[in-house]
C-alpha cells in the first residue's frame, strides 16, 4: 500500500512547519488584539434562587 510509505509525505509536513513556524507565526503574533484583556475587576451579581412549586 503506497499511502502506508512516510518517505514523501514526511518531508512535505516537516516543510509546512517548519515554514508555518517560521515566517507564518511570527507574523500572526505582531498583530494587535481588538479585545485586550483588562485587569477591571468582575463584577459580581446577587442572584435569588428559584422556588420550585414542587419542593
Amino acid at each position: 500500500m503506497p499511502q502506508l510509505n512516510p518517505n514523501p509525505w514526511f518531508f512535505v509536513m516537516l516543510i509546512s512547519w517548519l515554514t508555518y513556524s517560521a515566517i507564518i507565526q511570527p507574523k500572526i503574533l505582531t498583530f494587535i488584539s481588538t479585545n485586550p484583556p483588562s485587569n477591571k475587576a468582575p463584577t459580581i451579581t446577587n442572584t435569588t434562587p428559584w422556588t420550585w412549586p414542587w419542593t
